[in-house]
């Protein structure tokens, strides 16, 4: 019987690594990381190495927030991610989450149902109000060609400004004591784990499910297969007579709905953390859980399954710079990391390539060399 051995190359599993995703977001984290390092450096050197200790280990002593804090920022990177796959870049997630959250809020207050389908109905509701902020660039690009990047950046503000209009109009939504919300009625609150000293509640199940559901459909489906071969060749999908159209608007919409489930499940949550969640402020700011989704995305080389993983990485290093800064480094600075690796991670791409390119010319280098090296021999 004849077994063939199985032989460990290196350098074969080195190129495997780095041409995959997976290699290019290490890349870019690895960066990312070192950068935050040298920033610490020069803010505070006596204390650099502890603070970054904490920021990268931190997270761990408060898992169960590093998972309640991912759960917007895994539906936002869903967005990105979903829209990015089929060729469209969804800046707008920020604006779509702030609708989704302002539909959700706007049920809870202004409409009374039963404990057992209020919290559904305003889930839906987010859902509607981010799938129609999501339309709209959608439509322009589908019908007017208009570039889906500005159009989704001018709706952040459009939609941030409307909501804050909107909120601070109702009396009974808002509390100008407070300058905020007031806290919302427990029959619309998202059902907690029951995990003791925790925040966890249904919220990180939805999105999962989410996320899972996500990943069938592209994978497994016509209408998956569809999205992803219009984002491959525009022209080629059409010609194999694919709706472009129909699917720029519809992708827009399920990436819109997608971050609005993201902005009611924030608000939905019910949390002993002040601020964090029940009650928005509306102090004429883009929700940062917007633009975080887009690092999260890239992280996860917008795959719905990476982006579970990078969502809970980058909220690990939120809750982990909220440590660091317990010894003097501010909280901005786990932002300047976070915005370092959105940055090498446009590059991280590229430079994995590179490095295959360069590791594929050596390897082929040495087959060549190899039957003159035989001759000589003979």
């Amino acid at each position: 019987m004849d077994i063939k051995k199985i032989k460990f190359e290196p350098k074969k599993w080195l190129i495997s690594v780095m041409g995959s995703g997976f290699g290019g977001a290490l890349l870019a984290i690895l960066v990312g990381l070192l950068f935050g390092l040298v920033v610490m450096l020069f803010a505070n050197p006596a204390d650099a190495f502890y603070g970054f200790t904490e920021m990268i280990f931190g997270g761990f002593t408060r898992f169960s927030d590093v998972l309640y804090f991912a759960t917007p920022i895994l539906m936002t990177g869903l967005a990105v991610g979903f829209a990015f796959k089929m060729g469209l870049f969804n800046i707008g997630a920020s604006g779509q989450y702030t609708m989704g959250l302002f539909f959700a809020i706007y049920v809870g207050f202004m409409i009374d149902l039963p404990p057992s389908i209020h919290w559904i109905v305003a889930l839906l509701a987010g859902i509607l109000g981010g799938a129609l902020m999501g339309a709209i660039p959608g439509i322009l690009k589908a019908f007017l060609n208009v570039n889906e990047v500005i159009s989704s950046i001018m709706l952040n503000y459009i939609g941030m400004y409307l909501v804050d209009m909107w909120v601070q109009g109702n009396s009974k939504m808002y509390n100008p004591i407070m300058t905020r919300t007031r806290y919302l009625p427990d029959s619309v609150k998202l059902q907690t784990l029951g995990f003791a000293n925790s925040n966890l509640n249904i919220g990180l199940i939805i999105a999962l499910l989410v996320a899972i559901t996500l990943y069938i459909i592209m994978q497994y489906t016509t209408f998956g297969y569809e999205l992803k071969a219009t984002g491959y060749n525009k022209n080629a999908s059409q010609y194999a007579g694919i709706n472009y159209k129909r699917n720029t608007v519809l992708t827009m919409m399920i990436a819109g709905g997608l971050a609005g489930l993201g902005g009611a499940l924030f608000i939905l949550s019910p949390s002993a953390i002040a601020g964090s969640s029940m009650t928005y402020e509306p102090i004429n700011v883009i929700a940062a859980n917007g633009f975080n989704g887009i690092a999260v995305a890239l992280l996860g080389n917008s795959h719905p399954i990476g982006i579970i993983f990078s969502s809970i990485f980058v909220s690990h290093l939120q809750r982990g710079g909220t440590l660091a800064n317990l010894v003097g480094f501010k909280v901005e600075i786990i932002d300047v990391v976070i915005s370092v690796i959105i940055y090498f991670s446009a590059f991280a791409l590229l430079l994995s390539q590179f490095i295959v390119k360069k590791l594929s010319a050596k390897k082929e280098e040495v087959v060549e060399k190899a039957p003159v090296n035989t001759k000589e021999a003979e």
